[in-house]
Formats: C-alpha cells, sequence, structure tokens
C-alpha cells in the first residue's frame, strides 16, 4: 500500500517524468500507461523473483532489462491488437517502458531480494499509485485543456485554455498536484 501514497512514485519518489509528462495529456492516456506500465511491473516482479538465485550478479542489470524488455513487447502487441486508439495515442512511450526507472528501480531494489508473492504485491502497489497519479495529471489537463473528461464532453472547451494539453501545462499541473498531493500526505 505505500506505492500508493507513501511512496508514490509520480508525486514522492519523483520517478517516471517522461511518461509522465508525455501520455497524461488525457485521463484515458494517463490510465492506459499507468495500467500498461503496472501489468509490466508486476509480472517483471515476479519473474526477477524467481530466477534471482541463477542469474550471475555481472548480469544481473542486463538480464533484468531483457526480462522488463520481454513483458514490455507483449503488452505492447496486446494494446496494438485490442485498444489500436491508445496503442498510437501512447506511441513511443510505450517501448520506453522497458528504460522506466520505476520498473528497473523495482526489480533491483525489491524484486531481486524478496519472495514471489511479495513481489507480486509491491508490483501491484507501485503500478496503482504511478496509474493513479498518471490518470489525475491527465484528469487535471483534460479538464482544464480540452474541457472534458475521458472523451466526455463538459460543455466548456470554448472557455478552456489550451496550454495545459501541451509540454507547459504538464509541468504546471504536475508541479501543483505534487505540491497538494504531498501536503495531504503530511496530515
Amino acid at each position: 500500500m505505500s506505492g500508493i501514497v507513501k511512496n508514490n512514485p509520480t508525486f514522492v519518489l519523483v520517478l517516471g517524468m517522461c511518461p509522465t509528462l508525455g501520455t497524461t495529456t488525457s485521463a484515458e492516456n494517463g490510465m492506459g500507461m499507468g495500467l500498461a506500465t503496472m501489468a509490466v511491473l508486476i509480472m517483471s516482479n515476479l519473474v526477477i523473483s524467481l530466477v534471482k538465485n541463477i542469474i550471475p550478479d555481472k548480469v544481473r542489470i542486463p538480464a533484468f532489462i531483457v526480462i522488463i524488455a520481454s513483458f514490455v513487447t507483449i503488452i505492447q502487441m496486446l494494446m496494438q491488437a485490442f485498444v489500436p486508439a491508445l496503442y498510437a495515442s501512447l506511441g513511443v512511450f510505450i517501448p520506453l517502458i522497458v528504460v522506466n526507472c520505476i520498473i528497473l528501480g523495482r526489480a533491483e531494489a525489491f524484486a531481486s531480494k524478496n519472495s514471489a508473492f511479495d513481489s507480486v504485491l509491491d508490483g501491484i502497489g507501485i503500478g496503482l499509485g504511478f496509474t493513479l497519479s498518471l490518470t489525475v495529471i491527465g484528469a487535471v489537463r483534460e479538464i482544464l485543456g480540452s474541457g472534458s473528461f475521458f472523451g466526455l464532453s463538459l460543455g466548456i472547451s470554448d472557455f478552456t485554455p489550451l496550454i495545459f494539453v501541451l509540454a507547459p501545462g504538464a509541468f504546471l499541473v504536475l508541479g501543483y498536484l505534487m505540491v497538494l498531493f504531498n501536503k495531504l500526505a503530511k496530515r
């Protein structure tokens, strides 16, 4: 549970900023990227925790990257087949999950030192925290920038500044949400 609030990868640990800033133009994109990352995180944590004792220390990190890349490829193919619009929208950020520091960091810090069950739970917790963060950032940017929520018009699109769906808006929304999140989390 600590991955949702206490060790939230986005708002507390400030990890995974590339997909956070690049894909959260809408709540749907944020949720899609978060769920894809969470699936890779859970499966790679599981496999890494199972094979940790047979991987030599000299090739530990490259082996982790190969395992992670395998799951990213599977997720990428599934997204391309079953949710092509989301796949097209997320574009290059899907293959970049391989080098997401959240996934590699959890593989090194947690999965390589704990049981399979605990590693899966860690993947779920950190993945949920990341997914919720990206969804909230995407929702705020979508509401403020295009006047819609999960693609449904709120009837305010004539009054929304476009900046919130552009890169500067990502930084503004992320910054304010980080302040708000950390202020509320300290209570």
